[in-house]
């Protein structure tokens, strides 16, 4: 079974919505990068994620979103700092952030294979500081944020010079 196989198989994918997805982005020439948990991926031994966090260049939003709604592909629900697209054809939440602290992420981002997809990656420091974002964001569900310390653990103990980029509070969490 191939990695994009086993993505759609743990989506219950009836479509490969993430292919649809990057393919529209390429379409549309919107600039982008991945961000949370399967950009960690991309740096370290896989885990499994039914979240594709991934951010655009701002100012083509709405120009993503009136595509979206145009073509029907998938369901729409905005929240403070995201927008979150669904399918009824698979599990997989796609979650644009639009957090402006992230923009600068997208031209530093790689071209890395995640999962059996080519797409563009936050660096690993990026990804880094991302994990630290939102592990330190209070009003994040408690579960998500032990995900996400989980995430910083996992990409420390492959890389340990990232230790140092590391604030105070966390380092004190074990790391």
């Amino acid at each position: 079974m191939t990695e994009k196989k086993f993505m759609n198989s743990v989506a219950n994918g009836q479509v490969d919505i993430l292919e649809q997805f990057i393919y529209l982005l390429g379409d549309m020439k919107i600039d982008y990068c991945v961000i949370g948990g399967l950009a960690v991926n991309a740096y370290v031994e896989p885990v499994v994620s039914l979240d594709l966090d991934i951010i655009i260049v701002m100012n083509e939003l709405d120009k993503l979103l009136k595509a979206i709604k145009d073509k029907k592909l998938f369901t729409l629900k905005q929240f403070s700092h995201s927008v979150n697209l669904g399918s009824l054809k698979s599990d997989l939440r796609i979650q644009l952030q639009t957090d402006y602290r992230y923009q600068t992420f997208i031209d530093k981002a790689i071209n890395k294979k995640v999962m059996g997809y080519e797409m563009k990656v936050a660096i690993l420091e990026d990804v880094l500081q991302g994990k630290i974002w939102a592990y330190l964001d209070e009003e994040r569900r408690k579960s998500k944020r032990q995900k996400d310390l989980a995430d910083i653990f996992r990409l420390v103990e492959t890389y340990p010079y990232l230790r140092d980029l590391l604030p105070e509070e966390i380092k004190v969490t074990g790391i």
